[in-house]
């Protein structure tokens, strides 16, 4: 019994002596784990200060070339008579590439131009007024009035005396006396007939003459242009793309012949992530690379960034693949030998530094 009291007595001592043990390493380790902890973010400054993440020198956009395209036709409508290019054919601004069947055109303009020149030589007929040998036809026309009347009266004149007498009769005095007349009225005719040659032309016979003319004028404009249309040139350099209609075929204004892609612009339409829109501006200089010519860069400039942003669309191929807002902007490209092709791939690089923008107008093609 006392060695069992004995054991129960040391058990008990020994017990508080171990407790106490546990709390003093405890108190010991939480001084280390915390100067462990501080000299791990002391070295986390030290490695972000010795370490500056990397500035962005370069903006990195991804799209796809972009041209303009023209559909082409006349304007008029006709048969056509012939088609002077193919597809895939290169054409210059003016050149012409197809004619309509111009007969009833040409037939039209001629008689508008016999129109105009009727037309004028009424008006220079009214301008240059009475020939002087029309004056002169009147001038006499009233001389042989003059006489007249001078002898209508003489008669008159004798045969009032004589029928009071009986030696001529009433109605031979009423005869002359009307011849008289007929003579006075006559002369008064031819006197107005003079005055009108030496006159000339009315003024408003000549304002009527002039508006004929300018009616004929514009008749005669409108069918040669007509006839004009009737030929179909290039309004700009570029390639023809499709070739829609064939000799024979009826157009209209409505109908389409060519297609033409436009050698200029030839532009990448990207998307700028709304991050980097701060740091891009219109007119800075920037280079195109594509897979078609590798280790080529085209000379190209910002030329549009659309001021409302929207989703990325899912033809944009970027190196981050997730869903992040964009703007859509057009980087216009230097390609003077089209080697840049409608819907091709390419990447964008965009300079930051010493980047200032061209003025516009101006191409950076060097």
């Amino acid at each position: 019994m006392a060695e069992e009291s004995t054991g129960v007595v040391q058990r008990e001592i020994a017990a508080p002596v171990k407790a106490g043990s546990t709390r003093s390493r405890r108190r010991m380790i939480l001084p280390i784990i915390g100067l462990a902890v501080l000299l791990a973010g002391g070295g986390a400054v030290y490695w972000r200060v010795a370490h500056p993440p990397a500035v962005a020198t370069t903006v990195a956009v991804y799209g796809t070339i972009d041209i303009r395209q023209v559909s082409l036709s006349f304007n008029d409508s006709d048969r056509i008579a012939q088609l002077l290019v193919q597809e895939g054919d290169r054409v210059q601004r003016g050149q012409l590439l197809a004619t309509l069947d111009r007969t009833r055109l040409k037939a039209n303009a001629d008689k508008a131009a016999a129109d105009g020149e009727a037309a004028q030589k009424t008006l220079t007929r009214l301008l240059d007024g009475s020939r002087p040998e029309e004056i002169a036809e009147a001038r006499a026309a009233l001389a042989a009035a003059v006489a007249t009347e001078a002898n209508a009266r003489i008669n008159f004149a004798r045969y009032s005396k004589l029928s009071p007498t009986g030696a001529e009769t009433r109605q031979n005095r009423d005869n002359a006396e009307q011849a008289m007349k007929v003579a006075i009225a006559n002369r008064q005719a031819a006197e107005q007939a003079l005055a009108l040659a030496v006159e000339g032309p009315r003024w408003e016979d000549i304002a009527v003459a002039r508006a004929q003319l300018a009616s004929a004028q514009a008749a005669q404009a409108y069918a040669d242009q007509q006839l004009k249309d009737a030929e179909l040139h290039a309004p700009a350099d570029g390639f023809i793309e499709d070739r829609i209609l064939e000799p024979g075929d009826m157009v209209t204004p409505q109908t389409p012949v060519f297609t033409l892609d436009l050698t200029e612009p030839v532009y990448a339409r990207a998307y700028l992530p709304e991050r980097q829109l701060g740091a891009v501006r219109p007119g800075m200089r920037a280079v195109i690379e594509t897979d078609a010519y590798p280790g080529e860069k085209f000379p190209a400039w910002v030329g549009f960034i659309a001021t409302t942003a929207e989703f990325t669309p899912k033809t944009v191929e970027t190196t981050e693949i997730r869903t992040e807002l964009v703007y859509r902007m057009h980087v216009y490209a230097c390609n003077p030998d089209g080697r840049l092709r409608l819907g091709a791939p390419v990447s964008v690089e965009i300079p930051l530094a010493d980047n200032p923008p061209v003025a516009r107008g101006e191409k950076p093609c060097g």
